[in-house]
C-alpha cells in the first residue's frame, strides 16, 4: 500500500492516521520538500546550532563541502513529519532512531522523504521502519531506521493551520559591514547641504561611528538654525559656507575635483541637483565610465549579500551604458571582498528574443565577457529573476549556469525595475540595504529621505570602503 490516500487527505485540509491493524510489513509513505535559505535560517533559529558551515557563505566556500549546506536533523526531522502525519499518523509515538548522513544536502535540492515498514510487532503493537531522503539526482542523502508505537484507534483532524513565519535580516548586515571597515581610518566626506534634521543627523551619525569626517557645504545660518532646533552639535565640525543648494553641490563637487574630500554625501537637495554638478562635462567629477547606482542588500531569503544596479541613475541605459553599469557593480563586489562575481542580467524570460529587446542586451553583454570587453566577474543572462536567485527554479526550467541561483550581482533592464525590485525586497521582503555612486572620481552617498539610519551609516561605511580602494585602484 502507498501513502495515496495520505496525499488524498492533505487535499481536503485533513490529517489522517493508520491504525496498527491497517498496516502491513512493505506499506510506506513519503513527502516532498526543496531545501531553501530560509530553512536553514529556521533551523538555526530554532536550534542554536549556528555553525557557519550552515550560516556563513564565505566560510563554506572554503570548507570541504564547498558551499553552504543544511544541518544534518533539517532531514531527520522530515523524516518525523513523515511519522507524524503520515505512516502512522497521528497517534504515533516515536521510540527510536538511528541516522547516516550519507551525503550534504544543499540550498535548492528536492528531497523524497519516505518510510517504508520493515517490522511489526503484533503483541507491543511496534512498527520498525526503514528511512531514507533521497535527493533530486536519486543520491541517497539520509537513511536509517525508526521504532515507533502504531495507534490503535482511528484518528481524524483538520490539519492545523500554522503560523506565517517570516526572519528579518535585521541590523546583521549593517552590523558585518560595519565591522568589516572598522580598521579603516575615516574619510574626508562632503556632505552637500544638509539643511533639514534628517540629512544633517545622518551626517553626525556617520561621523561618531568613525566612518566619514565630514565637511558640510551649506548656508552656514541655516546649518546653524537646524542643529539648534533639533539639538545637534556642530563643534569641531568644517562647514563650507555657501549661498545656496545649487552652489552647494558645485562647491563639493569642487572640493572632491582637488582631492580635498574623497567621498560625497547628498543632503536635503534634489539628486538631480548633486549629480547634474557632478557629471557637468567642464567642472564635474567624471571618468571613462558612465556613473551608475549600486544597492547592496541583503534578504533572509538569500544567503549572501547581493547587489542590484541601477535602480537610482540610469533611466534607460543603452547597451554601452550596461556595460559600464556592470563595471562599475563589479568594482563594488571586488572591494568588499567577492574575487570573482556572479553577474545575472534580468529580463522576463531566459530565452533570446527579438521582441524583448533587454533578451538581446543580456546575450551581447555575455559576448562581451566572453571577448575580454567585460572582465573580474562571470556573465551570465538573459536570466529571469527566479532562474537567477533560485537554484531549484533554474534546474526545473533546465539551466546550466555557475551563475544562475547564486548571483552576486542582478543587473536590471532600467531604473523603474530596478527601483521597484529593491523597494519591494526592503518592505516586503526584510532587506537590509546600502546605496552608493560609483563611476565617478569618488564615491557618493545617494541615500533616500525613506532610508533608516540603519541604511544611511550603511552607505557611509560603503563610501569608506570604496575611497580606501580607489587610493589603490583609481576608478
Amino acid at each position: 500500500m502507498t501513502d495515496s490516500a495520505s496525499q488524498s487527505a492533505d487535499a481536503l485540509g485533513i490529517v489522517r492516521n493508520r491504525t496498527f491493524d491497517e498496516i502491513a510489513v512493505g506499506d510506506s509513505a513519503s513527502i516532498e520538500r526543496t531545501l531553501g535559505a530560509a530553512d536553514i535560517q529556521l533551523f538555526a533559529v530554532m536550534s542554536g546550532d549556528v555553525n557557519p558551515q550552515h550560516l556563513d557563505p564565505q566560510f563554506a566556500a572554503a570548507s570541504r563541502f564547498q558551499g553552504v549546506i543544511a544541518h544534518g536533523m533539517w532531514g531527520g526531522a522530515l523524516i518525523s513529519a513523515v511519522l507524524g502525519t503520515r505512516l502512522p499518523g497521528p497517534g504515533t509515538i516515536y521510540l527510536g532512531q538511528t541516522l547516516r548522513f550519507l551525503a550534504p544536502v544543499r540550498i535548492g535540492d528536492t528531497l523524497t522523504v519516505r518510510v517504508t515498514v520493515i517490522e511489526r510487532d503484533v503483541e507491543r503493537h511496534r512498527l520498525r521502519l526503514a528511512c531514507q531522503c533521497i535527493n533530486q539526482d536519486g543520491t541517497t542523502v539520509i537513511d536509517g531506521e525508526a521504532s515507533v508505537i502504531a495507534p490503535t484507534e482511528r484518528i481524524e483532524r483538520p490539519r492545523s493551520t500554522l503560523p506565517d513565519v517570516r526572519l528579518c535580516a535585521g541590523k546583521d548586515g549593517a552590523r558585518r559591514l560595519l565591522e568589516h571597515v572598522r580598521p579603516l581610518p575615516a574619510v574626508r566626506t562632503a556632505v552637500v547641504h544638509p539643511c533639514d534634521e534628517l540629512s544633517l543627523s545622518a551626517a553626525l551619525d556617520a561621523r561618531a561611528a568613525g566612518l566619514i569626517e565630514p565637511v558640510l557645504v551649506a548656508p552656514r545660518a541655516r546649518l546653524v538654525a537646524v542643529a539648534a532646533a533639533a539639538g545637534l552639535d556642530l563643534s569641531g565640525i568644517a562647514i563650507e559656507d555657501v549661498p545656496h543648494s545649487h552652489a552647494a553641490a558645485a562647491r563639493a563637487v569642487e572640493l572632491a575635483r582637488c582631492g580635498e574630500v574623497e567621498a560625497l554625501m547628498k543632503g536635503s537637495l534634489h539628486t538631480d541637483e548633486l549629480m547634474a554638478a557632478v557629471v557637468d562635462a567642464i567642472g564635474g567629477l567624471r571618468t571613462a565610465r558612465r556613473v551608475s547606482h549600486c544597492f547592496l542588500m541583503q534578504t533572509p531569503a538569500y544567503p549572501r549579500p547581493f547587489i542590484i544596479t541601477d535602480a537610482a541613475i540610469n533611466i534607460a541605459p543603452t547597451l554601452e551604458h550596461k556595460a559600464d553599469i556592470i563595471r562599475n557593480a563589479i568594482d563594488l563586489a571586488h572591494a568588499i571582498g567577492v574575487a570573482q562575481p556572479r553577474v545575472a542580467i534580468l529580463a522576463a524570460v531566459e530565452t533570446v528574443s527579438a521582441a524583448m529587446p533587454a533578451t538581446l542586451d543580456a546575450a551581447a553583454l555575455c559576448k562581451m565577457a566572453d571577448r575580454g570587453q567585460i572582465a573580474g566577474g562571470m556573465l551570465d543572462g538573459p536570466l529571469a529573476f527566479d532562474n537567477a536567485i533560485s537554484v531549484a527554479a533554474a534546474r526545473i526550467k533546465g539551466i546550466r549556469s555557475e551563475v544562475a541561483g547564486a548571483a552576486d550581482i542582478l543587473v536590471v533592464p532600467d531604473l523603474e525595475s530596478g527601483n521597484m525590485l529593491a523597494k519591494q525586497l526592503e518592505y516586503l521582503g526584510g532587506a537590509a540595504s546600502a546605496g552608493i555612486v560609483l563611476g565617478a572620481r569618488v564615491p557618493i552617498v545617494l541615500t533616500s529621505r525613506a532610508d533608516s539610519r540603519e541604511s544611511r551609516i550603511a552607505s557611509c561605511a560603503l563610501a569608506l570602503l570604496l575611497a580606501h580602494h580607489h587610493r589603490t585602484t583609481p576608478p
